[in-house]
Protein backbone atom coordinates (compact mmCIF):
# COMPACT_ATOMS: atom_id res chain seq x y z
CA UNK A 1 0.00 0.00 0.00
CA UNK A 2 1.54 3.52 -1.27
CA UNK A 3 1.10 5.79 1.09
CA UNK A 4 0.77 9.33 -0.06
CA UNK A 5 3.16 11.99 0.14
CA UNK A 6 1.05 14.73 1.54
CA UNK A 7 0.39 12.40 4.42
CA UNK A 8 4.21 11.64 5.30
CA UNK A 9 4.76 15.31 5.39
CA UNK A 10 1.39 16.22 7.52
CA UNK A 11 3.06 13.17 9.88
CA UNK A 12 6.70 14.98 9.96
CA UNK A 13 5.11 18.52 10.87
CA UNK A 14 2.71 17.12 13.34
CA UNK A 15 5.97 15.30 14.81
CA UNK A 16 8.01 18.45 14.49
CA UNK A 17 5.08 20.45 16.48
CA UNK A 18 4.76 18.15 19.39
CA UNK A 19 8.25 18.18 19.72
CA UNK A 20 10.33 20.19 22.57
CA UNK A 21 13.47 18.02 22.64
CA UNK A 22 17.04 20.20 21.97
CA UNK A 23 17.65 19.88 18.85
CA UNK A 24 14.70 19.55 16.35
CA UNK A 25 14.67 23.00 15.43
CA UNK A 26 14.98 23.31 11.83
CA UNK A 27 18.86 24.64 10.51
CA UNK A 28 18.98 28.33 9.84
CA UNK A 29 19.63 28.34 6.16
CA UNK A 30 18.90 30.31 3.08
CA UNK A 31 15.03 29.81 3.49
CA UNK A 32 15.11 27.16 1.05
CA UNK A 33 13.49 24.09 2.01
CA UNK A 34 12.69 20.04 1.29
CA UNK A 35 9.29 21.16 -0.07
CA UNK A 36 10.74 24.00 -2.19
CA UNK A 37 13.61 21.83 -3.31
CA UNK A 38 11.17 18.79 -4.55
CA UNK A 39 9.38 21.15 -6.04
CA UNK A 40 12.16 22.65 -8.12
CA UNK A 41 12.90 18.64 -8.88
CA UNK A 42 9.49 17.78 -10.13
CA UNK A 43 9.83 21.43 -12.16
CA UNK A 44 12.96 19.71 -13.66
CA UNK A 45 11.17 16.38 -14.50
CA UNK A 46 8.08 18.13 -16.20
CA UNK A 47 10.27 20.58 -17.86
CA UNK A 48 12.09 17.79 -19.78
CA UNK A 49 8.82 15.89 -20.52
CA UNK A 50 7.66 19.00 -22.57
CA UNK A 51 11.22 19.14 -23.90
CA UNK A 52 10.51 15.29 -25.25
CA UNK A 53 7.40 15.75 -26.09
CA UNK A 54 8.47 19.13 -28.25
CA UNK A 55 11.47 17.20 -29.59
CA UNK A 56 8.97 14.46 -30.73
CA UNK A 57 6.54 16.61 -32.80
CA UNK A 58 9.62 18.41 -34.45
CA UNK A 59 10.55 15.30 -35.06
CA UNK A 60 7.54 14.17 -36.76
CA UNK A 61 7.31 17.07 -39.01
CA UNK A 62 10.88 16.90 -40.03
CA UNK A 63 12.03 19.55 -38.20
CA UNK A 64 14.85 18.28 -36.40
CA UNK A 65 16.60 15.17 -36.80
CA UNK A 66 16.07 11.38 -35.37
CA UNK A 67 19.63 12.00 -32.93
CA UNK A 68 17.78 15.23 -31.19
CA UNK A 69 14.64 13.50 -30.45
CA UNK A 70 16.28 10.15 -29.35
CA UNK A 71 18.26 12.32 -26.92
CA UNK A 72 15.97 14.43 -25.54
CA UNK A 73 13.37 11.36 -25.16
CA UNK A 74 16.58 9.59 -23.29
CA UNK A 75 17.14 13.39 -21.06
CA UNK A 76 13.48 12.95 -20.15
CA UNK A 77 13.17 9.04 -19.32
CA UNK A 78 16.27 9.56 -16.93
CA UNK A 79 15.40 12.35 -15.42
CA UNK A 80 11.59 10.31 -14.65
CA UNK A 81 13.65 7.37 -13.51
CA UNK A 82 15.26 9.52 -11.15
CA UNK A 83 11.95 10.83 -9.64
CA UNK A 84 10.20 7.88 -8.85
CA UNK A 85 13.32 7.04 -7.56
CA UNK A 86 13.28 9.60 -4.94
CA UNK A 87 9.04 8.91 -4.67
CA UNK A 88 10.21 5.47 -3.44
CA UNK A 89 13.00 6.19 -1.01
CA UNK A 90 10.55 8.67 0.46
CA UNK A 91 8.04 5.93 0.80
CA UNK A 92 10.13 3.62 2.22
CA UNK A 93 11.13 6.25 4.56
CA UNK A 94 7.33 7.26 6.00
CA UNK A 95 6.52 3.52 6.30
CA UNK A 96 9.86 2.99 8.39
CA UNK A 97 8.53 6.17 10.79
CA UNK A 98 5.42 4.39 10.57
CA UNK A 99 6.65 1.62 12.04
CA UNK A 100 8.68 3.49 15.33
CA UNK A 101 7.61 2.88 18.27
CA UNK A 102 5.97 5.78 19.95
Amino acid sequence: MAAPITSATAAYASALAKSDAPGMDPPAGDGSSFAGALKSAIGSVVDDVHSSEKATVAGIAGKTGLAEVVNAVNNADVALQAALAVRDRMVQAYQEVLRMPM
